[in-house]
């Protein structure tokens, strides 16, 4: 069976840090490509950032996101880290993660994501 399980969100003050957890099983883990996805209240879901499993390329949907969030990957572990500093009230979401077969197409789209794990809700006050 197929599972991503999302964990570590949290309340943090502006500003904290948090760091979320996917963890995967039921699935060649180094195949896949794993993505974190966010959704606020009233607004759609969008891209967060992904990690190739199998040669660590990643991609950051905001640039604005790129030193504030990190991803990585234990492959080991099986398990994909989101790395959370600096946070904003505006990173108040749900977020998921996903796992998307690599494949010659980088970074994976939407539809590509074959998995998705429960949401864990991020909340940042101000």
């Amino acid at each position: 069976e197929v599972q991503l399980q999302a964990y570590g969100g949290g309340l943090v003050q502006a500003g904290g840090s948090l760091r979320l957890s996917c963890a995967a099983s039921g699935f060649t883990f180094d195949d896949y490509a794993i993505g974190w996805f966010r959704q606020a209240p009233g607004k759609e879901r969008e891209g967060v950032l992904c990690i190739s499993n199998t040669d660590r390329r990643t991609y950051y949907a905001d640039d604005s996101m790129e030193g504030r969030f990190t991803i990585s990957s234990d492959n080991v572990k099986k398990t994909v880290y989101l790395q959370m500093n600096s946070l904003k009230p505006e990173d108040t979401a749900v977020y998921y993660c996903a796992a998307a077969q690599n494949s010659e197409t980088w970074p994976p789209k939407a539809r590509d994501y074959l998995y998705w794990g429960q949401g864990t809700q991020v909340t940042v006050s101000s």
